[in-house]
């Protein structure tokens, strides 16, 4: 009786624990939240794949200890173990990898027709963000104040990337990914912001002598504030 006591609270416990980001920024975009989620699998399966290894290096290193001048077995091979510890690591790989790729797919998704599309520019050492459809343009650097991407709360927003110069990189740390911007490369991405604030963003190519001017504000609000926003600055 007392252990499934024991067991009981156990799991209720484990029930109520989330999972810390082991190191990463929270997400605050649906995108963002397939990377962590990727990243905290990964993280745990690594910690459980070191346990095992550290528990059987414990294991042999006691078990096998000398106690005397008994020479131990000498066999040269164990078959069955060997397949074991040649499957087991091929088998792990097969599945994380399995779950990399279908968090990629997601990620990667675009939407045909989305509900806003922002053409994002990069340059040395500044950034345009023109909402097309909108007729606003927002251009500037990060040397005095950062030029500002509003976005609207829970909306997917497509990103149209492009440079017109050097390679730059469109990164948001708080979104969890970045994607680079390259000459005659067309590097379109969703994202779809869950929380409302402001999030800085930054450059993160190394794209010349001013790179350090290159930040950004992304700053996610309302439906109503974004709809007031861009009235203002049509």
């Amino acid at each position: 009786m007392r252990r499934r006591l024991v067991l009981v609270a156990g799991a209720l416990l484990l029930a109520g624990c989330e999972l810390p980001s082991f190191g990463a920024p929270d997400s605050a975009s649906r995108q963002g939240d397939d990377v962590l989620s990727l990243w905290k699998g990964f993280f745990v399966a690594a910690m459980v794949v070191g346990a095992i290894v550290l528990g059987l290096i414990a294991y042999v290193t006691i078990r096998f200890r000398r106690r005397d001048d008994t020479i131990p077995n000498q066999r040269g091979e164990h078959i069955p173990l060997e397949i074991a510890y040649t499957i087991t690591p091929i088998v792990i790989v097969a599945v994380l990898f399995g779950f990399s790729v279908a968090a990629e797919q997601r990620i990667t998704r675009t939407s045909d027709r989305p509900p806003l599309t922002v053409n994002v520019t990069g340059f040395q050492w500044g950034w345009k963000f023109e909402y097309a459809d909108k007729k606003v343009t927002v251009l500037g650097t990060g040397e005095a104040q950062p030029p500002e991407l509003y976005l609207p709360v829970n909306q997917t927003t497509q990103l149209t990337l492009s440079t017109t110069d050097v390679n730059h990189s469109f990164w948001v740390p708080h979104f969890l990914e970045k994607r680079d911007l390259i000459q005659g490369v067309d590097n379109t991405i969703d994202i779809t912001p869950t929380q409302v604030g402001r999030y800085d963003g930054r450059c993160a190519e190394y794209c010349g002598l001013d790179h350090w001017r290159m930040d950004f504000v992304v700053v996610v609000v309302s439906q109503s504030d974004f709809d007031q926003w861009i009235a203002a600055h049509r």
